[in-house]
């Protein structure tokens, strides 16, 4: 019987990136795609770590936060698929991305632990219910402007979701969602990730990096599926 060849894609991200907010519809056309023939390990990266330095400071001969809201608004013309909020960064900028992120890790340890299902969701573009939470935290924050950077606001959004509000509490106050995403930003280091969003195929032969169109993603992914055993991928 031949074996079904498999391609996970290690998708590192961060949840205030406006490159990885575009880039969803990507995500779901590649599992439409391909199914079950790939795996998708999500990960965290601070990209936003410290926004008050990022923008406020890096954008600060450009107008700052209002300067970069603009940008964002400018960058959104040429990807009419996605909503952007009129006061995005403009209004109520949110300090930081890890907490949404050390947030999203709880979730997916959720998931890997069988608290919740890993199965795909017809009704959600297929993505899995860990999956679902991350975008439905993009669009909190790009077309709704809510400050994801409180835990207030995160257990709102996971109620709203039919989460265990106090599964993930208990995983966010213990350190276990601390330290899976302190094991993100190790492998961020180890493979020199570069930035928001990256993907990384191949047992991490092949790293793309940024907006990238469908089908450079799509040709890599056939590329490991369809290369033989042990031959070095042309990519």
């Amino acid at each position: 019987m031949t074996k079904t060849r498999s391609v996970r894609i290690d998708y590192f991200s961060d949840v205030l990136c406006i490159w990885a907010y575009v880039a969803q519809i990507r995500l779901d056309e590649l599992r439409h795609a391909f199914n079950q023939q790939i795996t998708l390990q999500h990960h965290f990266i601070p990209v936003f770590g410290h926004t008050e330095h990022r923008i406020s400071e890096g954008w600060q001969d450009k107008g700052g936060f209002i300067g970069f809201g603009k940008h964002i608004h400018k960058v959104c013309v040429d990807f009419p698929h996605v909503e952007v909020h009129e006061a995005l960064w403009c209004e109520q900028a949110p300090c930081s991305s890890a907490p949404a992120h050390q947030f999203l890790k709880a979730v997916q340890l959720l998931e890997q632990q069988g608290e919740i299902s890993s199965e795909c969701l017809s009704d959600c573009q297929d993505r899995t219910r860990f999956e679902e939470t991350a975008w439905q935290l993009r669009l909190a924050f790009f077309r709704d402007n809510r400050r994801i950077d409180t835990r207030s606001e995160l257990l709102a959004i996971a109620e709203e979701g039919g989460l265990p509000t106090a599964a993930i509490e208990e995983l966010l106050d213990n350190g276990q969602a601390m330290a899976a995403l302190m094991r993100d930003i190790e492998l961020r280091d180890e493979y020199r990730i570069e930035g928001s969003p990256s993907y990384l195929l191949n047992e991490g032969r092949q790293k793309l990096y940024g907006n990238l169109g469908y089908r450079i993603l799509e040709a890599n992914v056939r590329e490991v599926l369809d290369k033989a055993d042990n031959q070095a991928s042309w990519c």
